[in-house]
């Protein structure tokens, strides 16, 4: 079995803002490619709900070089400043029984942010495998694609999707999963925090998987110790 933990907002809480930060960034690139304000936020919020990656419409629209993007908007970002190490979630990930998962994570974003992410968060010698947005291909996938989800069990080697257990903040992103056989999908869902999505500043409700059959709702990732606890240490 693959266990695939999302890397933002899931490995760290909302409450830590960086979505903001991120909301502004990606609005200011907008901005520098001539666009006026209100073009701007329409458009960061039309190619994120559109693409599930504001980044993806940019590339296909605008032909930018989605590295300096990378660099300009993810690069800048003050993590250092907005999550610590959390030794509650490093035994977490110690407690996972090797012998019987694996552990990669699966983000949308680029390898760097991903990998900064998880150096801070000291989590990167428990994580076997990494797929990401690979910035550097043309025509690079992303979540909810199902192409990134097939691509992600090729590159980590596993045939059989049922065999896969999922982690991540989006709804539509751990939906997308299950259609495709995921055995075991949860959703990261926080309530009650402000968060930017597409540009725009949204509060976290109740809005969950719930009601999806096959799918777990969980607001701690402790909970996934009772949830799966086959895959922990006993």
């Amino acid at each position: 079995m693959v266990i695939w933990f999302d890397i933002d907002n899931t490995l760290y809480s909302a409450s830590t803002k960086i979505s903001h930060a991120m909301g502004e960034r990606i609005h200011a690139y907008f901005v520098s490619l001539g666009l006026d304000e209100d073009e701007a936020s329409e458009l960061h919020h039309k190619y994120y709900k559109q693409y599930g990656l504001a980044l993806r419409g940019l590339t296909r629209h605008h032909s930018i070089d989605p590295l300096d993007f990378d660099q300009k908007c993810d690069g800048t970002l003050p993590l250092e400043e907005c999550i610590k190490p959390d030794l509650k979630l490093r035994k977490l990930f110690e407690d996972l029984d090797r012998t019987k998962v694996r552990v990669w994570a699966l983000t949308n974003a680029y390898k760097n942010h991903a990998n900064r992410v998880l150096k801070i968060l000291n989590l990167q010698d428990q994580i076997e495998g990494l797929v990401y947005c690979d910035y550097e291909q043309p025509h690079f996938t992303c979540k909810p694609e199902p192409e990134y989800y097939h691509n992600a069990m090729r590159i980590a080697n596993i045939s059989d999707a049922s065999k896969c257990l999922f982690i991540d903040d989006s709804k539509i992103n751990v939906i997308a999963a299950k259609k495709l056989g995921w055995g075991r999908c949860a959703h990261f869902h926080e309530t009650g925090l402000d968060v930017v999505e597409g540009g725009r500043q949204t509060t976290l409700d109740g809005d969950s998987a719930a009601d999806v059959e096959g799918i777990a709702v969980v607001k701690d990732l402790e909970e996934l110790r009772t949830m799966w606890p086959d895959i922990f240490i006993s």
